[in-house]
């Protein structure tokens, strides 16, 4: 997530400059051969690109507001988890009759569900943007946690070495965490240090966890739906590429006025139209996937350390981490 004011003109130019390069020369060989040729049958009629960048351009807003849509529910999924967290972690601390290092064991096993959880949460898709140049280009200016630090050394700080070795070996880790803790619930229940009220709320909880989970690898393992996305790619490359061709009728009509000259101003017209609409496409598809490890990611590694913050602080721990920064306005 970015926590600036805006995203720089100097880091999407940055960004996109690979592009803008393939713009400029997709618009300078028809204008070169147009030019130098006098091939003056190279043109297109305006109407029919306008109606091509009309598809176009309906698509790409009907993407945006999807993924942003995406973007927006994994936010909320996660900010259902603080709640959620929050909320198991007094039940812990005020219902269960045991000394504090037994509620600590709770306390903590819940942070390994929150880390196993983001830890999948990152793992590649074959359809994530994150291998595209661009993109591991700009990551260069911060460091995604899950991709810096082992699971298993993560982990290792809440739960013990036989937990550990069990949930290692497990292909879903969180799902796994959540079963444990509720198997310790229950033997909680069993020696009466957890009455059956209390029970039920706290499985209660433990289900609601299980939802939050879901609906989180939902949007991780089912992503845009490609016919859209792909199509949406085709309309955007037809639409910049035949550009030229029709701006270069436009401004033939000019030269006997300005020059012949002129026809020269279709590259860098070309290019900053074709370089909106491509942004706009860019836009959508670097939000798509609110967990990949891209700038624009919900930043659920913040929020798992506000959530161990707030947990341990209720625990009365002094040991407390900090809080995450971010890395070149980004947050992660």
């Amino acid at each position: 997530m970015h926590s600036g004011r805006r995203f720089s003109l100097r880091e999407v130019v940055y960004w996109t400059r690979r592009d803008i390069i393939v713009f400029a020369v997709m618009a300078t060989i028809p204008t070169a051969i147009y030019y130098f040729f006098e091939v003056k049958w190279l043109v297109i009629p305006w109407v029919a690109i306008g109606l091509v960048g009309t598809a176009a351009a309906f698509l790409v807003g009907f993407k945006n507001t999807q993924t942003y849509a995406r973007s927006w529910e994994a936010r909320q999924i996660w900010g259902s988890i603080i709640n959620s967290s929050r909320g198991i972690g007094i039940l812990f601390r005020d219902t269960v009759n045991c000394d504090k290092a037994e509620v600590q064991t709770l306390v903590y096993r819940h942070l390994a569900w929150l880390t196993a959880l983001r830890y999948q949460m990152r793992e590649p898709r074959v359809w994530e943007n994150m291998h595209l140049k661009s993109n591991a280009e700009y990551a260069r200016f911060y460091k995604v946690p899950e991709h810096e630090i082992p699971l298993q050394d993560e982990l290792k700080k809440y739960l013990s070495s036989d937990e550990l070795s069990y949930i290692l070996k497990k292909k879903n880790r969180a799902t796994q965490i959540i079963s444990l803790q509720s198997k310790h619930l229950k033997q909680l229940k069993e020696k009466g240090k957890l009455s059956e009220f209390d029970f039920i709320e706290l499985e209660r909880m433990l289900t609601t966890l299980y939802d939050h989970q879901g609906r989180s690898e939902r949007i991780k393992n089912f992503p845009y739906p490609r016919q859209f996305a792909t199509v949406n790619q085709m309309f955007i490359r037809l639409f910049i590429g035949i550009l030229p061709f029709g701006i270069l009728q436009e401004f033939g009509k000019l030269t006997p006025a300005l020059g012949e000259g002129f026809i020269w101003a279709t590259v860098p017209c070309s290019l900053v139209v074709g370089w909106v609409f491509h942004v706009m496409e860019r836009i959508g598809e670097a939000t798509e996937n609110p967990f990949e490890g891209n700038a624009n990611d919900v930043p659920i590694s913040n929020i798992s350390r506000t959530i161990e913050i707030d947990l341990r602080e209720m625990l009365d721990e002094t040991d407390i981490p900090s809080a995450t920064l971010p890395q070149g306005n980004i947050l992660l």
